[in-house]
């Protein structure tokens, strides 16, 4: 039974942790939402069109919460550049003047992230950047918003491992 509890919690804390549902796919376009997971396949949800896809173990998938960005102090956690961006655009999309060529992508990066690493960070990752923002922000995922949820759930998931102490305590007592 307390083997059962501590694997509940692990495992609803693996998927708190996972913008970590949102997901990006090595050779397919765009961002997926998590659906389901099992040992032999996973359930994604494709933001453009809305269509789900099996993912095998064996397909490179990266959680947009695992991803940072180079910086000539540290890394800075994709979260933290989209909500600069966010505060850059006042809510809305990147406009397509600002992503038309090499150029302007990295001029526009520099103002959203002055201290990004030149020689690491490509046009090709500020792309990318640019983009998943944009498809992001036609989906309304906030990450201000999912933010305070983890916290929160955080919250729950030590309340539960609390009581699981507590009972097993009182397993021992019994016994």
């Amino acid at each position: 039974m307390y083997f059962c509890r501590v694997f509940e919690i692990i495992i609803y804390n693996y998927f708190i942790y996972m913008l970590k549902k949102i997901l990006s796919i090595s050779g397919k376009p765009g961002l997926y939402k998590l659906v389901s997971t099992s040992k032999t396949i996973t359930l994604v949800e494709s933001l453009i069109d809305g269509k789900r896809l099996p993912i095998y173990p064996q397909e490179k998938i990266v959680s947009l919460g695992e991803i940072a960005i180079y910086t000539s102090e540290e890394e800075v956690p994709l979260k933290d550049v989209f909500v600069k961006i966010k505060e850059m655009e006042e809510g809305g999309k990147i406009s397509d003047d600002k992503k038309s060529s090499n150029a302007d992508l990295f001029a526009y990066f520099e103002t959203v992230l002055p201290t990004f690493d030149k020689e690491k960070v490509y046009a090709s990752d500020i792309k990318k950047i640019v983009n998943w923002y944009n498809l992001l922000m036609e989906n309304k995922i906030d990450f201000e918003t999912e933010e305070n949820k983890t916290d929160a759930e955080e919250g729950v998931s030590q309340e539960k491992e609390t009581t699981t102490e507590e009972e097993k305590e009182t397993d021992a007592t019994e016994k």
